[in-house]
């Protein structure tokens, strides 16, 4: 989908009971997917996809072939796909985190699939396990299908922002713990993380300067895209950002860089305001951290000039 005016509004209060039960949804899918894939650097085995008609986890390999777990967010439908040839179908509007969990399981069981994940939230300010929760239900597909369509438009703004480098980077992607569709810049200098837990310490071997979007949640409660910088130069929140309607805020004991959607979605070129604010972000980042920019930058982007 082009950025045009046509990207619609997201407003947490409208949906946050829908994106709670998507959320848990995604992390039952997550945690298989987890489960059964070979490890792989920064966690980038557990993540997420977005596709051409909602999200993925992508081929999982089982035996001699393969399954996927997508969630159709046009049909509104999770299928269970396998290299085999089945497909499994379970219709999402109307249904809660412990329907799908204990379909889903049937049809893997089904088709003799086995994956051991522990079936309750990641990091979430409840603690529910997922056979049990009825509390939380896809009531709103329309506000689903919104949401997918503006990850659709993030992921090739994302993908265009990710070709300007020609370092490391990750893949554009979706960390179903955080809810959040994320690209990462590698500088290729460690930066071991000190403390913390095994995830972060994981996440954080090397130098990096992180974008994202997220719908929303208890501390920053309309739609933002956000950037940071792991380990934080210091003086990072005096740089500019762009463009207007950016700024930086205290994020734990560091700095985040926020842009809201909504200031992106009303500009007159809500690509060109993205990409304006990503690149911010990283020059801020990456000059302060002494990366070596000319070095790292495709020799095809020319600055924006």
């Amino acid at each position: 989908m082009s950025a045009t005016n046509g990207l619609p509004p997201l407003p947490l209060a409208e949906w946050e009971d829908t994106k709670t039960a998507l959320h848990l949804f995604f992390q039952v899918a997550g945690k298989v997917r987890l489960a059964l894939m070979p490890p792989q650097n920064h966690w980038w085995h557990a993540t997420l996809y977005v596709d051409a008609r909602g999200v993925t986890t992508r081929l999982i390999p089982w035996s001699q072939g393969g399954f996927e777990i997508r969630f159709d967010l046009i049909d509104h439908r999770a299928e269970l796909l396998t290299t085999a040839g089945a497909r499994r179908s379970i219709a999402l509007p109307g249904i809660s985190v412990a329907d799908l969990y204990g379909n889903l399981f049937a049809a893997l069981d089904a088709e003799g699939i086995t994956a051991r994940i522990k079936p309750e939230p990641y990091d979430l300010q409840f603690d529910t396990p997922f056979p049990d929760d009825r509390e939380h239900v896809y009531a709103d597909p329309a506000a689903v299908n919104r949401f997918w369509r503006i990850l659709v438009w993030i992921s090739g703004a994302f993908a265009r922002f990710a070709g300007r480098f020609t370092g490391k980077t990750t893949p554009v992607h979706l960390f179903w713990h955080s809810f959040d569709l994320a690209l990462t810049r590698f500088s290729g200098r460690a930066a071991p993380l000190v403390g913390g837990n095994v995830v972060g310490r994981e996440a954080y071997t090397h130098e990096v300067i992180s974008f994202g979007f997220w719908a929303g949640d208890a501390n920053v409660r309309d739609p933002a895209f956000y950037a940071y910088a792991y380990p934080e130069p210091e003086g990072l929140r005096q740089q500019r950002l762009e463009p207007g309607g950016a700024l930086w805020v205290e994020r734990g004991n560091g700095s985040l860089a926020l842009f809201p959607y909504e200031a992106a979605r009303m500009s007159a070129d809500p690509d060109t305001a993205l990409l304006a604010f990503l690149e911010s972000a990283y020059q801020a980042g990456a000059t302060l951290a002494g990366w070596d920019i000319e070095a790292l930058r495709h020799p095809e982007y020319d600055g924006g000039k």
